[in-house]
């Protein structure tokens, strides 16, 4: 534990980081360029790289390559060209991705995003600080009006903060024996009029939402949901193959942070987890902590559904915090080592990861493509949920380095994969 002189200056960090972020977002979107730097996204690596940024989009990019060494005069002269009124940023070299995307988080920095306003601003700043200049906010399981209440201040925030791309709900609809760190006493059956309850309370800002299948009105529901345009996603459960299979074949479109609360694969009992990643249409989330998933399996999971594995973090309150106890809805957990367990029964109870930590060690520990890493943190969650062409919540699209999309760009120290500058559409954070 560290001592209440360090903890009461990482909370004054905390505000002041809060209070410059939401400044930065609430300034117009910006015009600038980035040069000489290594260009890393879903479309693989490219060295001596450029973009050009206006008002928040990019509209231009391109490699400076030297004539002498094989390029062209109208390669050396293309950035000029695009680039002649804008502030200009020398990347020297360092690797330049997209803005990371985290479609499954809870919190961070001692807070929570079932904590009210003043709790999404602040994890969300925890998040951001660390590259993840998108996220959707994860609910946990609470009584149905207390969800209620969650979604609809999310609702409420998402016009002025571009960060925020809508909630997630990981429960009530869970397995009972696949709860995790729920709280078993607000697990539900997906009746109609729960599900039409919080489609109303969500007012369009529900992305996605973890059912059990196997659930007596699973099925049902995973087909309201995505009829609503709310990504079902399978997970917390025991369903069998066939279940599983059904539930993609009605709608559902994305895997709960596979191998965690939910039954393995056996070879006479094949489970979820062959069922979604047999179905091209299926995203499959990975906690890459090298806690929740074990590293072999990690990597077999990117032989198993290449460009389709998204990570996630799962974050909760402790993320960026030191050990010690905190709170996970209503229930008390303990953070050791980074590690959180519920104190009822050690159960993992989240993580304490974030994505840029998720990149960085499949790279430089797994030995990962950095391409296909970078790709798992941006533009595979951001197609999970269809934010990878123009829509209503981001505009531009987002998960590319390419032109037309939004200016979410991050460079990162080559030694370490460590974030050092962020831009959130268009808005420097860092």
């Amino acid at each position: 534990m560290e001592s209440k002189e360090a903890a009461t200056k990482d909370t004054e960090s905390f505000t002041t980081a809060v209070a410059h972020i939401g400044e930065a977002l609430a300034r117009p979107a910006g015009s600038f360029a980035i040069r000489n730097a290594r260009r890393i996204d879903a479309r693989g690596v490219q060295d001596h790289c450029w973009l050009v940024v206006r008002d928040g989009v990019i509209v231009a990019e391109g490699a400076e390559i030297d004539v002498e060494v094989g390029g062209t005069d109208d390669m050396a002269d293309a950035f000029a060209k695009a680039a002649p009124d804008v502030p200009i940023i020398d990347a020297h070299g360092a690797i330049m991705t997209p803005g990371y995307v985290d479609i499954h988080a809870h919190g961070a920095w001692g807070t929570s995003f079932d904590d009210g306003t003043d709790g999404i601003v602040t994890a969300r700043a925890g998040h951001m600080v660390h590259g993840t200049t998108r996220q959707v906010l994860s609910l946990i399981t609470n009584p149905i009006d207390t969800i209620c209440e969650n979604l609809r201040t999310v609702r409420s925030l998402m016009p002025s903060r571009p960060d925020i791309l809508g909630a997630h709900l990981e429960g009530p609809f869970l397995a009972l024996e696949r709860k995790g760190a729920h709280d078993p006493e607000c697990l539900r059956d997906p009746v109609p009029e729960l599900v039409d309850q919080l489609l109303d309370a969500a007012d369009g800002c529900l992305r996605q939402i973890t059912i059990a299948p196997e659930l007596p009105h699973g099925i049902d529901a995973i087909k309201r949901f995505a009829a609503a345009g709310v990504k079902p996603a399978v997970g917390h459960c025991s369903a069998d193959y066939q279940t599983a299979k059904r539930a993609f074949d009605e709608g559902a479109t994305i895997m709960t942070h596979m191998f965690n609360a939910m039954n393995g694969m056996h070879h006479r009992k094949p489970g979820p987890i062959p069922a979604a990643v047999e179905d091209p249409r299926v995203t499959i989330e990975l906690i890459n902590d090298g806690f929740h998933v074990q590293d072999p399996m990690v990597a077999l999971s990117f032989g198993f559904a290449p460009h389709r594995t998204a990570f996630v973090t799962d974050a909760m309150a402790a993320t960026d915090c030191p050990d010690g106890h905190y709170l996970l809805g209503a229930l008390d957990v303990n953070v050791e080592h980074g590690h959180a367990r519920l104190v009822s029964n050690g159960a993992i109870a989240g993580s304490t990861l974030v994505l840029e930590r998720a990149v960085s060690r499949a790279v430089l520990e797994l030995g990962i493509d950095p391409a296909s890493a970078v790709e798992a943190a941006t533009l595979t969650p951001a197609r999970a949920l269809g934010f990878d062409h123009a829509n209503p919540v981001t505009g531009a699209p987002i998960g590319l380095l390419a032109t037309g999309y939004a200016a979410d760009v991050l460079l990162l120290d080559p030694a370490d994969w460590r974030v050092d500058s962020v831009w959130c559409a268009g808005r420097r954070i860092r």
